[in-house]
């Protein structure tokens, strides 16, 4: 297979100022510094985490318990004499640093993180709140310009495990892209499903619902789930991918002849854990390359000779995910899904994070270095999965389609965080 790996740098969005004269332009720097000069001037004092809880569109997240905010640093900058001190959240520690620290912080294109930001501002918090208006208003302000005031406004903290370890790990996930039916049909047959009302009973109860092999051979739960089909697929990985991504697109094409593009978002899951496919592989050496192009290689190889095997495979991970189609207007066609903080992700700007160790909406700045890609970013902390655990976590959110599949699939390196804290 041939590897290709998305573009991690995005063309910036076209810029107004190319086309206004130096008078316009002065302008504009004359207004943006009373901005700034202003909002410096009316600073408060120490604030309580309070995360907003995710939208009924998204999966349910709980909100972030309150924790101490860190102490404001007077003086504006990160590096002055009465920066403030470290502070822990739950699973992690923050240490705070000088902007110098961060490594690449000056080269980074802050349009595209821009438009991620106003997404952002969509759910905020009331943490994040105060600062979406000037966000907005510094839309079409150039790299500098929203640097400085980047700096201005937030002090960066480095994200350390609770016993000082500032290196984590990075992953990637994406949104898929398949071909489906709406009706099963030869060559479709595999069916991705809606919660069904025997899910909603088992969480009132407070238990698991059935595993992912005794909902795919029980007769119970064939019952259960009769007329809870949202969609058909071919082949029964591509439902694992779409179990594990959590969300995706469908191509259908209708009697008609006609196709359509249909999101299907996070609905629930049956409260199972998760168990990776690749470590039960690897710990029967069947094979040496856990990436999902090494399983889909493998899958491939093995299908017709040992379909039993592949089977077991599959129900190695008893976690199942559950459904439902998302209206899609014109205006949010090209958006992502929503993540668990509620808001449209963005690629290669969004990150799922635990969010005992970083609260949802939280700017981040992210590095990572390996053979997959060399990453140094503004970031969001937008989502949340059942494997993102541990303070110095994040899973990439790659995009869309097989290009963002091949590059989340191989995406597994170290990585280092530092939170950008409202002051």
């Amino acid at each position: 297979m041939v590897h290709q790996t998305i573009n991690t740098r995005i063309n910036p969005a076209p810029r107004a100022s190319s086309k206004i004269n130096n008078m316009k332009q002065l302008l504009w720097r004359v207004v943006w510094i009373a901005i700034v000069g202003s909002l410096v001037a009316c600073g408060s004092g120490p604030r309580r985490v309070v995360v907003e809880e995710a939208t009924p569109a998204a999966p349910a997240a709980p909100v972030a318990r309150p924790v101490d905010a860190a102490p404001r640093a007077s003086g504006g900058l990160a590096g002055a004499p009465d920066t403030p001190s470290p502070q822990k959240f739950y699973r992690s520690r923050w240490v705070p640093v000088s902007w110098n620290e961060l490594p690449g912080w000056q080269v980074d294109d802050l349009s595209d993180a821009w438009n991620a930001w106003l997404q952002n501002c969509e759910r905020p918090g009331p943490l994040f709140a105060p600062l979406c208006r000037q966000v907005k208003q510094l839309l079409l302000a150039d790299n500098q310009d929203k640097r400085l005031w980047l700096m201005s406004h937030l002090q960066p903290y480095r994200v350390e495990s609770l016993d000082g370890n500032p290196e984590g790990l990075l992953t990637s996930y994406y949104e898929p892209l398949m071909e489906a039916s709406a009706n099963m049909r030869p060559g479709f047959e595999v069916p991705l499903y809606a919660p069904p009302d025997a899910l909603q009973q088992a969480k009132r109860a407070g238990q698991p619902w059935l595993t992912r092999q005794q909902i795919d051979t029980l007769p119970e739960a064939k019952e259960a789930l009769r007329g809870k089909e949202v969609a058909w697929l071919a082949d029964p990985v591509d439902a694992l991918v779409l179990h594990i991504q959590g969300s995706g697109r469908v191509r259908i094409t209708d009697a008609d002849g006609r196709t359509r593009v249909v999101r299907l978002a996070y609905a629930a899951s049956n409260d199972q854990p998760y168990a990776s496919v690749g470590r039960w592989l690897l710990d029967r050496g069947l094979v040496r390359d856990a990436s999902w192009p090494g399983i889909k290689a493998w899958i491939s190889a093995t299908q017709s000779s040992n379909p039993r095997l592949v089977q077991e495979m599959l129900w190695s991970n008893p976690r199942y995910v559950f459904f439902r189609p998302e209206t899609r207007t014109e205006k949010d066609a090209d958006l992502g899904p929503r993540g668990a903080q509620g808001v449209p992700l963005t690629a290669g700007r969004s990150v799922a994070v635990d969010k005992d160790s970083i609260p949802y909406a939280t700017p981040l700045w992210l590095t990572s270095a390996g053979p997959n890609g060399n990453l140094q970013r503004l970031v969001f902390a937008q989502d949340t999965g059942s494997a993102i655990v541990g303070a110095v976590r994040a899973d990439y959110f790659a995009g869309t389609g097989a290009q963002a599949g091949d590059f989340a699939g191989r995406m597994k390196q170290g990585l280092r965080l530092w939170v950008l804290w409202p002051k």
